[in-house]
């Protein structure tokens, strides 16, 4: 998900910073941005958090919000 990499990057967090955040480690920050599939739950997290869609997380969708 290297969507999630660069919404991370966007608003200057670190992995760590943005485990902090969603309360998981920092080693499934990295893996869901190497491509690994977070739970529904946390894809939900993800997307309230970036103020995106779970589609445009997914790739499915052009995301207009990046902030």
């Amino acid at each position: 998900m290297n969507i999630v990499k660069k919404l991370r990057e966007e608003k200057n967090l670190t992995q760590d910073d943005l485990a902090n955040i969603l309360g998981i480690s920092r080693q499934m920050v990295s893996a869901i941005e190497r491509g690994a599939n977070p739970s529904v739950e946390l894809l939900n997290k993800l997307a309230d958090y970036f103020g995106v869609s779970t589609d445009s997380l997914l790739g499915r969708e052009a995301s207009n919000n990046t902030a």
